[in-house]
């Protein structure tokens, strides 16, 4: 059995789409199509049920898929450990991060990483929320994950690398845009931008805890999935939002970020990883991350 063959299945199951496989391979649809037939040869079972509007994975497929990725990680642990052995740290590490919430932390990783381990592959997975994050931890298509902290559970190790307090961001026309520090309760009447209630929305949570902290409940003008255009939308007097001081900084013309009275509530920056399981490249990128935010 190839192991371009297992390569092959592994993307086109994440994908469920030939042509988004092949383009993320680097290979034409034709010789991607022909590894999967060889390896269904090879397994005497079929894989995917394909038609001209879907792909799905058959019960064979789901149940060859983590043992596939086992196997591939198996694969890059002996390349990284050969590397290690002649004194070079190779190899891919996947990050996820949550968009927003990194500004202040991507930036910076990315080019301590490739100024320290030149050879190693940092590849970003965006947008991946706490819960996914997680998943994608133990099923192995995350190395690291950057991600609010704290978390609860005991198989995942983590460190806080950075705690920032929160702010509020307003149309530089606004009454009190001149103010050196807000009290929310003054804001009671206005219109709060905010992201979508769903598991992990930091800044839909802190919105209404800082609020209710000022003894009102907020009233949402506006769900955005993206914390930044919340503060585009701010721009166009839309409404008014929170966000942590390092995204305020990021404030677009025609807003003003103020400190806030109520500030019993911190974003505490983490990272997090699998524990009991050494890999040479991961941790190294570790070894960065526990250097640059001691």
């Amino acid at each position: 059995m190839d192991i371009r063959w297992l390569e092959g299945f592994v993307v086109v199951a994440e994908e469920l789409h030939f042509s988004n496989a092949a383009n993320r391979l680097g290979i034409a649809q034709s010789p991607l199509s022909q590894l999967i037939r060889k390896l269904e040869k090879e397994l005497g079972q079929k894989l995917f049920d394909r038609s001209t509007r879907s792909v799905e994975l058959t019960a064979a497929g789901k149940a060859l898929l983590p043992e596939a990725r086992r196997i591939l990680s198996t694969m890059s642990e002996a390349r990284e450990l050969v590397s290690a052995a002649e004194g070079d740290i190779v190899g891919t590490v996947r990050l996820g991060f949550s968009g927003v919430l990194n500004y202040a932390t991507l930036p910076r990783l990315t080019s301590e990483v490739q100024q320290r381990l030149p050879l190693v592959d940092l590849e970003l997975v965006g947008q991946v929320l706490t819960p996914e994050a997680i998943s994608m931890l133990r099923q192995g298509n995350l190395d690291i994950t950057l991600m609010g902290l704290p978390i609860n559970d005991p198989d995942v190790e983590t460190q806080l690398i950075l705690t920032e307090t929160f702010c509020v961001v307003l149309p530089a026309d606004h009454e009190l845009a001149g103010s050196e520090v807000v009290d929310l309760s003054d804001l009671s009447g206005e219109g709060f931008i905010t992201t979508p209630e769903f598991v992990g929305s930091v800044f839909r949570n802190t919105t209404f805890q800082l609020c209710a902290e000022a003894g009102f409940v907020p009233r949402i003008a506006q769900e955005v999935p993206d914390p930044f255009l919340a503060l585009l939308l701010v721009a166009r007097d839309v409404g008014v939002a929170i966000t942590t001081e390092g995204t305020g900084w990021l404030a677009p013309p025609n807003t003003v970020m103020i400190p806030i009275k109520q500030d019993s509530l911190r974003l505490r920056h983490g990272v997090a990883w699998m524990s009991g399981m050494e890999r040479v490249a991961r941790d190294a990128v570790l070894d960065v991350i526990k250097d640059i935010f001691p």
